[in-house]
């Protein structure tokens, strides 16, 4: 058996690129996504932000981590 070819080149744009890491989980409380720390409508709306939006998004993502409460459960719950 093969293995699948990576396709991440097709949707490479020569703009700002999203934050997104492919882990979207939606956190309840704070109503961010666990993965990019981005809204639910930041996520939707990204490709029709402009270049300046998508950057005041990225510029403000690292002050978001502390909105996320940690999952309970998962592998480092099974380890403990």
């Amino acid at each position: 058996m093969t293995k699948p070819e990576n396709t991440d080149h097709i949707w490479a744009r020569a703009e700002i690129e999203s934050p997104c890491v492919k882990v979207c989980v939606i956190e309840p409380k704070s109503r961010l996504c666990t993965g990019c720390l981005r809204s639910i409508d930041e996520i939707g709306g990204w490709s029709r932000m402009t270049a300046a939006a998508r950057s005041e998004v990225m510029d403000e993502l690292p002050s978001r981590a502390g909105k996320i409460t940690k999952r309970r459960g998962g592998r480092a719950a099974r380890l403990k």
